[in-house]
């Protein structure tokens, strides 16, 4: 499915809920144009992936047809680096019938790119779980 689609970020403190328009658009070339190429992703605590398997990561969470709330607690510039840490909540019926309810504090790293926009260089949903 494909919405019509927020500005990519200029502000750092954008980017979460750019990302949180992307992931309920459904559709996954909008959640990964959010992120840099290079980008991290981290699964569980201690386990992170890139790439294909990032974006096979952000497609299971896609899958679950369920929107996702962003509120962003605080966002910490640094020139062209930001630290964003914000709360998250997915929950509803999964397509199999599974009760789902997903939330945690996300701890991330942003980088501004040469083009003014804002990217997940890493992103934690997980944050300081152990």
């Amino acid at each position: 499915m494909t919405t019509a689609l927020r500005p990519l970020p200029t502000e750092a403190a954008d980017l979460p809920y750019a990302f949180q328009a992307a992931f309920n658009s459904g559709d996954l070339a909008a959640v990964d144009r959010l992120f840099e190429p290079g980008a991290l992703f981290v699964t569980t605590p201690g386990r992170t992936v890139a790439g294909d398997e990032r974006r096979a990561a952000n497609a299971e969470f896609l899958a679950l047809g369920l929107p996702i709330r962003l509120t962003l607690r605080h966002a910490y510039v640094n020139g062209d680096l930001a630290l964003l840490i914000g709360d998250y909540l997915i929950e509803g019926t999964a397509p199999d019938g599974t009760p789902v309810h997903d939330r945690g504090t996300a701890t991330d790293v942003a980088r501004r790119g040469a083009d003014g926009v804002w990217r997940y260089a890493i992103d934690n949903p997980p944050g300081t779980d152990r």
